[in-house]
């Protein structure tokens, strides 16, 4: 729906986020916000949001997503001079968000609420109705610095014991984990299995999502083991681990584009 007050100039916007859909729903929420809006361009890396920038006629407001595929929208900073206020779309958590809050940093959570959407291009208008030209007031250094104390930390190590003796496992040594007779193994580059008091499900949130995946209810592999992909029958997956696995591991058919996009970061 858009405004039929002919006065009023429509708001001109910069999008920059990596995943098509997001975009999609991105232009959505436009079409329903109450706001003449113009898409001026999309976006979906660093590199090409310089260019853009610097040859281009600055929009009303730039919409970046924080995580792209070749970087963080911050590195942008880098590289261009401008007063254009930002509005960041992110998938960080509300400990983040509300840190965001606190330096006077607009954002919008994902999923985008449209009720949020809404608010933060009236505040815009309302500004911009009032004289004051709204403009960025990012201090860069101090939102990387708070998105850090929030960054996930991973398992670096696993212990084992076997008798009398403890086993520390660096996770840079570990091939996948194994579920076998209701317990689960850690299976090392060298071929050595050792059990561990983790299941599958916990190590999903204890593993870095970019070095392992969840190939199946039975294994979760490091992608350094993967020797050799191939198509199989039904749309599935066939991998070849090192160490070897007996049959090799198939991806189903739904996993398959998750599996995709993994190895493909």
């Amino acid at each position: 729906m858009e405004t039929q007050n002919n006065n009023i100039q429509p708001i001109t916007v910069l999008i920059v986020e990596d995943e098509p859909h997001a975009q999609k729903e991105l232009k959505r929420l436009f079409n329903n916000s109450g706001h003449d809006i113009r898409v001026m361009e999309c976006i979906d890396s660093v590199e090409d949001a310089i260019t853009w920038i610097n040859n281009n006629p600055e929009p009303d407001i730039m919409f970046f997503d924080i995580q792209l595929s070749d970087g963080t929208s911050f590195e942008i900073f880098d590289h261009i001079s401008t007063t254009t206020p930002v509005i960041f779309t992110t998938a960080f958590d509300e400990y983040a968000i509300r840190a965001f809050k606190v330096n006077s940093i607009d954002y919008l959570l994902k999923p985008i609420k449209q009720n949020e959407l809404i608010a933060a291009l009236d505040k815009f208008q309302l500004l911009k109705k009032s004289g004051n030209k709204p403009v960025s007031n990012i201090n860069i250094e101090e939102i990387q610095k708070l998105l850090e104390i929030n960054k996930p930390v991973y398992k670096s190590r696993f212990i084992t014991r076997i008798g009398d003796q403890i086993l520390q496992i660096g996770v840079n040594n570990v091939a996948y984990f194994k579920a076998e007779d209701n317990e689960v193994l850690l299976v090392t580059n060298n071929n050595k299995h050792y059990i561990i008091d983790y299941s599958l499900d916990q190590l999903n949130t204890m593993l870095d999502p970019a070095t392992f995946f969840r190939a199946n209810r039975s294994y979760n592999i490091n992608i350094s083991s993967i020797q050799k992909i191939s198509k199989y029958f039904n749309s599935r997956i066939h991998l070849q681990l090192e160490p070897d696995v007996e049959d090799g591991i198939l991806i189903s058919r739904v996993k398959v584009p998750d599996f995709l996009n993994w190895i493909d970061k």
